[in-house]
């Protein structure tokens, strides 16, 4: 039997999903369909049930993916032994993170990762951080980096370092000449956040409730995917947000933004995430332990 027809179905069946699972694979759609029906002829069923453009795994799909599943499992085990024999450190490592880290924080972190390990291919995606917790979950990625609580107590979660939050504001607003800010005062402007599902916006809307404010009180005047588009948004005068100050840095030495202290301070943990009981590679060990050892030097996003 191909390995690539079984490797295909496995995608597939994850993400209950052929689009998805084209996406994943870098495959059409067409030839995804293709090797999915291979593998049905070769066991004479069918593996998929499709209805209302939704796919569910049969009876025979469900015990398939299972052997499946284990099989995979033991050709990682298998890679990672002879490699760890012979000294290698290689493969793919599929990595995701939300949007402010994947931006600010891992650029520098995996540059200096692939100068030490330049055989290991680590492949980004970025989501929000709910994203980034349900592609791990669904086993997407090997390691997740996010910015807010994962509350899934079937996941390793590690804080690997601080991040400081502040409020910006553009250099003509009337509060720009202020060191520090209450989050009251702030809300007495219109105000820009993130999109539901952002690790900030979570950490943001608890820092509110924590301080008394509740959504009434919020002039929400913009909602945006990016940090980016938050700093041009405040740039242009259009409202005040909060951001984490390492997305402001370059911002703040042109003198396009100014950064404001919340009173109280607002600080949350950027966390790895992975799952429990998978198999690790070598290399997803020797990312780890490098992040680890990155963050402890650089214990702060300043």
């Amino acid at each position: 039997m191909a390995d690539r027809r079984l490797q295909v179905f496995h995608t597939v069946a994850r993400l209950l999903s052929f689009t998805k699972a084209a996406e994943s694979l870098h495959m059409t759609q067409p030839a995804v369909t293709f090797q999915v029906r291979q593998l049905e002829e070769h066991f004479n069923t069918r593996l998929f049930d499709r209805t209302h453009n939704r796919i569910s795994l049969t009876e025979a799909g469900k015990r398939v993916y299972e052997y499946s599943d284990r099989i995979f499992e033991l050709y990682s085990e298998m890679e990672s032994a002879v490699r760890e024999m012979t000294g290698d450190v290689s493969g793919v490592l599929m990595l995701g993170a939300s949007t402010t880290i994947a931006e600010y924080m891992l650029p520098a972190l995996l540059g200096d990762f692939k100068k030490r390990y330049p055989d290991v291919n680590v492949q980004l995606k970025v989501s929000n951080s709910d994203g980034i917790v349900n592609m791990v979950e669904n086993n997407v990625i090997d390691l997740g980096v996010v910015e807010s609580p994962v509350m899934n107590k079937n996941l390793v979660v590690e804080v690997c370092r601080v991040d400081k939050l502040v409020a910006v504001v553009a250099p003509q607003h009337p509060l720009a000449g202020r060191g520090s800010v209450t989050i009251q005062e702030l809300l007495d402007y219109p105000y820009i956040c993130r999109e539901e599902g952002s690790g900030t916006r979570e950490v943001i809307a608890d820092y509110m409730n924590e301080q008394g404010v509740n959504n009434a009180q919020v002039n929400l005047t913009m909602e945006l995917g990016s940090p980016e588009s938050i700093k041009g948004a405040v740039e242009a005068g259009m409202g005040v947000s909060i951001m984490s100050s390492a997305t402001v840095q370059k911002e703040l030495k042109l003198g396009t933004l100014v950064s404001l202290i919340l009173n109280p301070s607002l600080e949350r943990p950027f966390s790895f995430v992975h799952q429990k009981q998978k198999f690790r590679h070598r290399a997803m060990d020797e990312l780890l332990e490098f992040a680890r050892n990155y963050c402890k030097a650089h214990p702060e996003v300043v």
